[in-house]
């Protein structure tokens, strides 16, 4: 669970301080209120705030003069500069000075909610980045299990292409982990104390791929109601990670081709050149050079994208990893769970190691949590693994009609709920929709 948010506003008129108190406090965050830029270094002083909203215009000292000792103090704090003159250089400076973004008096509060709302999004990812930092190292990476020579190569791999700039495909059959693989890339790299920012690209239809991975303006287009900063801005110093790389249409595949050559770009609905400095990571467990040669993928982006290729071996080809996979899980879930340690019966272990996993390692946690939730006592018994029966029926199968029939059979289990169904299948519901049409799915 994430920590609540703090947020300190800053603004010699009473009203506006108490409107925004009540606001905020509604929204869920933690509030408090300084009447001038002397009061709110003093408080910071004594405590750091996720979030600063600030005026610009205060006796005394300025609202830029603030935002710049504040960077000095806290670099990381978020600040965003509220004026009631919209002056272009006004707020140009402020951004130049590290400000987030700006907002103009009277501001509508719902716009400035969703503001605030984008800001804590990125303390989020920072936070999330943060935790990936103290764990995912190549002296300790908690999270990628295995001792099979397969996934040792492909770990020297990884420190092999950390600390360089290079771009990065990972290849490799959904469900063996090839997010986790970029999280180690980057928590290695010399980018890993700035964000590194994640992209599924098959879950969103071009237009909102478009506005995600640059940004809009405030009215760019229906329901654009604030400006966003766009991924590949939050991405800045940092890393981007590009999932599903292989689904982006043409016009997307130019638009990102640009960037990655420049280094540029602008909001939709913008005329500003924004730069940021970024890598790219990518994953898809397409054949990408195929798609080249059938001219569904540019050949000069793939070459931009593919400096550097790491695969990730299927379950299958790692057999000894299946016993630490299993302790690891198993332990992950009781604690998630609050219940006693359980064991895995050998027979149950050579059961797993003989099944062929078209899901991989996903496949695997699934039926392990599974096993924890329906079975009983203190043991995992080959009957707790009934999926093992009914996949093994489908191997002869496609792993679209296997992915089919369990995306149908799990949206039976809930009763078409589609939150439920995609929590249960570890998916966001864009991406449930999205296979629902793609296998033309129909409720009974």
């Amino acid at each position: 669970m994430h920590k609540k948010i703090s947020l300190l506003v800053v603004d010699d008129e009473e009203s506006v301080r108490d409107s925004l108190l009540n606001w905020f406090l509604e929204d869920g965050f933690e509030v408090e209120c300084a009447e001038n830029a002397n009061k709110a270094l003093a408080m910071l002083e004594n405590r750091n705030f996720d979030i600063i909203l600030t005026d610009i215009k205060m006796p005394g000292m300025d609202g830029l003069e603030l935002l710049k000792r504040i960077k000095t103090i806290q670099k990381e704090a978020i600040v965003i500069i509220m004026t009631a003159f919209a002056a272009v250089d006004t707020a140009v400076q402020a951004l130049k000075n590290g400000a987030f973004d700006y907002v103009t008096k009277p501001f509508d509060p719902d716009d400035l909610s969703h503001l605030i709302r984008n800001a804590s999004r990125q303390i989020v990812l920072a936070g999330e980045n943060e935790q990936l930092k103290s764990h995912l190292t190549l002296e300790n990476v908690q999270d990628i299990i295995g001792k099979s020579e397969a996934i040792q190569k492909v770990l020297l791999e990884v420190q092999s292409v950390a600390q360089s700039n290079a771009s990065v495909i990972i290849t490799g059959e959904s469900g063996t982990g090839k997010e986790l693989f970029a999280r180690a890339i980057h928590a290695n790299s010399s980018r890993k104390f700035f964000p590194m920012v994640s992209v599924h690209c098959g879950a969103l239809s071009e237009s909102l791929l478009e506005s995600e991975l640059f940004g809009h303006e405030k009215g760019a287009f229906t329901g654009a109601v604030y400006n966003r900063k766009g991924r590949f801005e939050m991405a800045d110093n940092g890393t981007i990670f590009l999932d599903e790389i292989a689904t982006i249409s043409m016009k997307m595949q130019i638009e990102l081709l640009r960037v990655l050559e420049t280094k540029s770009f602008m909001r939709v609905g913008g005329s500003k050149q924004i730069e940021s400095d970024f890598r790219v990571i990518c994953a898809t467990n397409r054949d990408l050079k195929q798609m080249v040669d059938n001219g569904t993928f540019r050949e000069d982006l793939y070459y931009r994208l593919n400096v550097v290729n790491i695969n990730i071996p299927p379950l299958k080809n790692r057999l000894e990893d299946i016993p630490l996979l299993v302790d690891h899980f198993i332990k992950k879930y009781c604690n998630a769970m609050s219940r006693a340690a359980v064991i895995i019966e050998p027979s149950a272990i050579r059961r797993l190691q003989e099944f062929d996993f078209p899901g991989n390692v996903r496949e695997l946690e699934n039926m392990i949590e599974r096993a924890i939730v329906v079975g009983n006592g203190k043991e995992i018994r080959v009957k707790d693994l009934p999926l093992l029966k009914e996949t093994v029926v489908s191997q002869v199968e496609s792993l679209d009609e296997l992915e089919k029939k369990h995306v149908l059979t799990i949206l039976n289990k809930y009763e078409w709920n589609i939150s439920r169904t995609a929590k249960a299948l570890q998916v966001d519901r864009v991406t449930l929709y999205n296979k629902i049409k793609k296998y033309d799915l129909k409720q009974s």
